[in-house]
């Protein structure tokens, strides 16, 4: 849902909305990594986690490339 309403929020130009879309995946995104080890030994379990994890990026990649970010 993120990953959806960042995109619009972008198609609109409504930076603001894209980034308040992005910033509602704090909360639980902190719960995933507090709760949850991705790198465990069952490669399936490992693999969906990874999967989940490349969905947030992707989310995050329709609003910026925050890997060009300094600081």
């Amino acid at each position: 849902a993120a990953r959806k309403d960042a995109a619009a929020a972008v198609a609109a130009e409504d930076f603001a909305a894209a980034m308040r879309a992005l910033a509602a995946l704090r909360a639980p995104l902190d719960a995933f990594f507090e709760a949850v080890r991705i790198n465990v030994d069952d490669a399936d379990v490992r693999t969906t986690r990874l999967r989940l994890l490349a969905g947030v990026r992707a989310a995050t990649e329709t609003v910026a490339d925050f890997a060009k970010i300094e600081g």
